[in-house]
């Protein structure tokens, strides 16, 4: 059992203390959709308010029942705030959709989870996602981890938002394939995009060991979503 001191510390290391946690194996995959995140709508869980959505010009919107850009007529988008970065050589920060065993939406939005990675050139960087999304064709245990430029899957707000191509910027799923592609994005979405090459070191969809964590502000302070009788640190 780790000792007071120990846990300190580890919070200290990761940015994030933890707590009684699911935890356990899963995978990751990549998207950037533009869309609304799902866990911006009322009554998902039980939260302080939604996750911040923002519109067609990246400001945030006050009105949290905004209609889906990804449907028609609908006018909230995922805010460019809800891109990853790098604290250090390996950690990082960031946002993600996600599907959980023996979970709903109500268990998971707004909760951090710290990614260890396991495969791939990124394995034993460690990563603290908070879930704003969820994705309707993941598996359990799965992360979607929101980067600019990793392909929009099954919806595309990024057309009507950025100008992006029919499919999205590369391919659906997937996205681009090069850094120098972040170079044609918005100015709010190159830092992002070129994190997946920097930070990310072009990993694709490596696998992971997961476990609940207590969100760090530098999150919750981008979506403004905290679960009820947590306290960000």
């Amino acid at each position: 059992m780790l000792s007071l001191k120990e846990i300190s510390f580890l919070a200290l290391a990761t940015g994030a203390a933890v707590v009684n946690a699911q935890s356990g194996t899963g995978r990751t995959t990549r998207y950037w959709d533009c869309c609304k995140g799902s866990c911006g709508w009322s009554g998902k869980a039980s939260v302080n308010q939604p996750i911040r959505s923002c519109d067609k010009s990246d400001n945030p919107l006050a009105n949290m029942a905004a209609k889906n850009g990804c449907e028609s007529g609908g006018s909230a988008y995922m805010c460019t705030a809800q891109t990853p970065w790098a604290v250090n050589d390996n950690l990082a920060y960031g946002f993600a959709a996600a599907k959980l065993a023996g979970q709903t939406e109500s268990g998971w939005c707004c909760g951090c989870y710290k990614l260890t990675f396991t495969s791939g050139p990124v394995s034993g960087k460690q990563m603290v996602v908070q879930i704003t999304n969820t994705g309707g064709d993941l598996g359990n245990n799965h992360f979607d981890i929101a980067m600019p430029g990793g392909g929009v899957g099954l919806f595309n707000a990024c057309t009507n938002q950025w100008g992006a191509p029919p499919n999205g910027w590369g391919a659906q799923y997937g996205g681009i394939s090069s850094r120098a592609e972040c170079d044609g994005f918005p100015e709010k979405l190159k830092a992002g995009c070129r994190w997946r090459w920097d930070w990310f070191l072009g990993a694709d969809n490596p696998d992971v060991t997961f476990e609940k964590v207590t969100c760090p502000k530098a999150l919750t302070d981008k979506t403004g979503c905290i679960r009820n009788g947590e306290t960000p640190v």
